[in-house]
């Protein structure tokens, strides 16, 4: 029976059948370094499997063929080695059949590539399997040299046996043989067996004699190439680290341009870790030991969890108050104690995410459910209700946008017979199945069901529970107790008066150590961001990032990427990993959404193509340079099974891991969430998207202005400079003149758009020196939190001054910064200054920059060249407070806005993660003690 692999290697299984005439017992032990007399065997060829190395010892078979699984591939590649010398060999026709013998070397894995050409293999293990001869008989009396030289043989091979079966053991394939001679039906079976037993000496010996053969043939003859897994591209390179891979010229050429020849002998992509061939690039190996290896100790824990005791403690409390108004008034309602009032289970399961149906909001504990139908509600919605002004889930608006045609883009005159489009982003949503016209409380309290349908007719509201009776408050009552044990007033503050980054600088060089100049007007306080160098973060530096982060400060660290074992993030590469993945789980196409900034509108766009045009850019029909941006490549939520080897490169180059690592980090809430929670996505999630350094004035912002609901890093990974051809330059001079004539009429009534922008080369481009650092990538707005009611004050004024999708302006916002429709180019910038007197941190992201920025920040990216950028999503303790206050902002918007879903479910995260602080607490009291789950 034959099966082809994709390697085109031909496998055959022949069962063996042997019969061997042995010798008497007085008989001296066969010495087959002698061509004297060997035993006899009749062979017939039939379609069975093989144990592993059976025929081998039965028939002395000097012949192993390998097929097996490298330990760092995922592919199964086969070929044979011959390695018996030739005197033994003697051929026989046995037809056109091989046997394949599944046989692990001493390491457990032979590369299958490194072995010889499959061409030659056939003819020479069906001569070695069929090698037959017969010795002749040495007559007379064993001398007392025989019979001693039979002892050590014996003891030899005993010893050999002991330690194959306690090395390989029954999962080595090539281990001992399951063979059993044909014994005589009469007599000698004692002496048959001791005959059998001295044979299988120099088969051993044998084993061992092939195993070292091959490899030494894999480390001084192959020239199969680990990378291509071809062997006819001339010279390779050999590492003389692990003696056993090679990478020809042509592959460290086209995938490893910046390794010299010695870094690889010296030692390969693979002992580096960093090796971006297809199967290493899947490998899940690195990631799995993330997950596995522990980040801290016990004493530390300890200290964490009192740190986010003190920051989580007032929002339990508050958390706590709300549930107890609503019990307070359910009890009053049935006229019942607290203590004898029953909260019946809602009827979820605890790995069911539940939302509000009103305002989209996670529910977490308590909330009303109806007796009739599914709708639920949440708390906030409740009180609301009662109070008369239901704010949490406005109506669903109509967010249309005119198509002008295609000349209208770039200045142009609109077309006469326009057509309405819908914006990608803001209709997600839907209508509601009910009214909440005429829906409200009750005199009691009590709250009709809004859904008028046959099922339901305004069933009625009842309060249930989804954590056990009485949790939060529990929870609560032992946080209060150990706070005052621990005497939270006395944890060690991170705020201390100043850092050493206040201290004046006097020097030009003291900047570039641990700060980065951010403001650029002299009536500014806080001119320069934290900015210390991965390479030099030790223990003690966790303090220093706490006492800028609590203050809200966006955080960068610089090179992180040297951290790294340096695996490519080279588009190519990704898309290398990405598109060999053929598990119909996935679906793996080769269009992907990209978004077009200067219209806003998303199409689809061939895979290979976008990344063409990252590299050597792109044009529209006017010669205008495109900037593209990809849309959820790959999914956020398949990035660690599609390219787990990436994922695991990125989670190590992160700074801070006590923060930002997903699976153990200490002061990362969202790692706090049990097993049996549906986990929010977190990421990490990638920004690969165009840019040019030079101001296009329109269409070149790659992310407009937002604010999360959670803290973020996002290290830059890659970049490539576009260089703009004549032609092109020469258009954007032509169109940006049209750009701001249209302007002129259509946003500003006068010309002060055209002068402002004259005068943007003499402001901020020669503070940050845009264009002359080969290693910038994206311009960075970060906007303060205290700044944020006048930047919304600003944006209200002036959102007719902004364009959106298909280039029209503004007609409306719902909320100037969660709208995501607005980019402040300089000249915005400076208006802002001179009306409010605020302005930004305005800094550029460099290759491998970390920038860390705090939950509700608004901030906005403009790309300098074509860049990769990959973000993860945290919580941490100091910003808890500002993630809950966004998540009742986003309820307010209306349920089919871009940012009204609760995802991130931060008061369920804070829950828990307090659930396992006052567990890991108690224990360091007690060791015993356990709360509610």
């Amino acid at each position: 029976m034959a099966e082809e692999e994709n390697n085109h290697t031909v496998t055959y299984i022949v069962k063996i059948k042997v019969t061997l005439t042995l010798p008497d017992s007085d008989e001296p032990i066969p010495d087959h370094d002698h061509q004297e007399t060997q035993p006899t065997a009749n062979v017939g060829a039939e379609t069975v499997p093989l144990e592993d190395g059976d025929v081998a010892q039965a028939v002395g078979v000097g012949a192993e063929t390998a097929s097996l699984k490298d330990d760092e591939r995922d592919d199964v590649v086969e070929a044979a080695e011959e390695s018996i010398p030739d005197r033994e060999k003697q051929a026989m026709n046995v037809g056109a059949k091989t046997v394949v013998s599944l046989l692990k070397d001493d390491e457990g894995s032979v590369e299958g590539d490194d072995i010889a050409a499959r061409d030659s293999f056939s003819a020479k293990a069906a001569a070695a399997i069929m090698k037959c001869g017969r010795k002749k008989k040495k007559r007379g009396r064993k001398s007392f040299a025989e019979i001693e030289k039979r002892k050590r043989d014996e003891e030899a091979l005993l010893g050999n046996r002991t330690k194959e079966e306690a090395g390989e053991g029954d999962n080595d394939a090539g281990g001992s043989s399951s063979f059993q001679p044909v014994r005589k039906r009469r007599g000698r079976k004692r002496k048959v067996e001791k005959e059998t037993t001295k044979n299988e000496v120099p088969q051993v010996l044998k084993k061992l004699k092939i195993r070292e053969s091959n490899a030494k043939w894999i480390e001084e003859g192959s020239l199969m190439c680990h990378q291509c897994q071809r062997n006819d591209k001339g010279r390779v390179v050999r590492c003389t680290k692990c003696k056993r891979r090679r990478y020809c010229i042509p592959c460290l050429n086209n995938w490893y341009p910046k390794l010299k020849e010695s870094d690889i002998a010296k030692a390969c992509p693979v002992c580096c870790d960093n090796c971006n061939c297809k199967a290493c690039l899947r490998s899940f190996k690195l990631i799995d030991e993330m997950k596995r290896k522990a980040e801290t100790i016990n004493e530390e824990e300890v200290e964490f969890s009192k740190y986010l005791l003190k920051g989580l403690l007032p929002h339990l409390r508050r958390l706590d108050a709300e549930q107890m108004i609503e019990k307070e008034r359910e009890a009053k309602r049935r006229g019942l104690s607290l203590s004898k009032l029953n909260i019946k289970p809602a009827d979820y399961s605890k790995d069911e995410r539940v939302f509000c149906d009103n305002c989209k909001t996670s529910i977490f504990d308590y909330h009303r459910s109806c007796s009739k139908c599914s709708f639920d509600l949440c708390l906030l919605c409740c009180c609301e209700l009662r109070g008369g002004k239901l704010l949490g889930g406005a109506d669903p608006i109509k967010l249309g946008y005119d198509f002008r045609g295609r000349d209208y883009l770039h200045g142009g005159n609109e077309e006469k017979h326009v057509k309405e489009s819908l914006s990608h982003a803001e209709d997600e949503s839907t209508t509601r199945e009910w009214s909440r016209s005429g829906w409200h409380a009750n005199v009691d309290g009590s709250i009709p069901c809004p859904k008028a349908d046959n099922e339901c007719d305004h069933g009625f509201l009842e309060l249930r529970r989804i954590l056990p009776p009485n949790c939060i408050s529990e929870l609560v009552c032992k946080a209060n107790k150990l706070a005052e044990t621990i005497k939270l007033q006395d944890v060690e503050e991170t705020r201390d008066n100043r850092c050493s980054c206040s201290k004046p600088v006097r020097h030009a060089d003291d900047i570039h150590n641990n700060k980065r100049k951010a403001a650029f007007h002299e009536d500014t306080g806080d001119k320069f961001l934290y900015c210390p160098r991965a390479v030099d973060l030790h223990h003690g530096d966790l303090r220093h990032f706490q006492w800028h982060w609590s203050k809200g400060e966006p955080v960068i660290v610089s090179n992180v990427l040297e951290c790294t074992s340096g695996l490519s993030w080279e588009p190519l590469v990704m898309w290398r990993a990405f598109r060999q993945i053929t598990n119909s789980k996935y679906d793996v196409v080769l269009d992907v959404k990209a978004v077009n900034c200067l219209d806003w509108c998303e199409g689809d766009i061939n895979i290979h193509q976008f990344f063409t045009g990252y590299t050597n850019g792109r044009s529209d029909w006017l010669k205008w340079p495109e900037v593209l941006k990809l849309k959820d490549w790959p999914p956020s939520d398949l990035f660690q099974e599609l390219l787990p080897r990436h994922h695991a490169e990125f989670i190590s180059s992160l700074p801070y891991k006590e923060y930002t690592n997903p699976f153990s980090g200490s002061l990362n809430l969202a790692v706090k969430l049990p097993d049996y929670c549906v986990k929010p996505d977190m990421g990490p999630r990638t920004y690969i998207a165009y840019g040019f350094a030079q101001n296009l004035g329109r269409g070149d912002s790659v992310t407009k202005l937002h604010c999360d609901v959670s803290d973020a890093v996002n290290v830059l990974t890659h970049i490539a400079k576009v260089e703009l051809k004549p032609e092109e330059i020469s258009v954007i001079k032509k169109l940006t003149r049209k750009h701001l004539e249209q302007d002129k009429r259509e946003l500003h009534g006068d010309g002060e758009a055209v002068d402002m922008f004259h005068q943007l080369s003499d402001t901020n481009d020669d503070d940050l020196m845009v264009g002359e650092d080969p290693l910038e990538g994206a311009l960075w707005d970060i906007f303060r939190r205290e700044d944020v009611p006048k930047l919304k004050e600003y944006l209200e004024k002036h959102f007719r001054e902004f364009r959106h999708v298909n280039c029209i302006p503004l007609k409306q916002v719902i909320d100037p910064i969660h709208d995501q429709t607005i980019y402040l180019t300089m000249e915005h910038k400076m208006k802002l200054k001179k009306e409010y007197g605020i302005e930004p941190w305005t800094f550029i992201q460099k290759l491998g920059d970390a920038v860390f920025i705090p939950a509700g920040l608004p901030h906005q990216v403009r790309n300098l060249k074509s860049c990769i950028k990959v973000a993860l999503d945290f919580v941490s303790p100091e910003h808890i407070g500002e993630c809950f206050r966004l998540t009742e902002e986003f309820r307010k918007l209306p349920i089919n806005h871009r940012s009204a879903a609760d995802k991130f479910e931060v008061k369920k995260i804070a829950v828990h993660a307090m659930l396992d602080v006052v567990e890991k607490l108690e224990k360091a009291r007690s060791g015993k003690t356990k709360v509610c789950a």
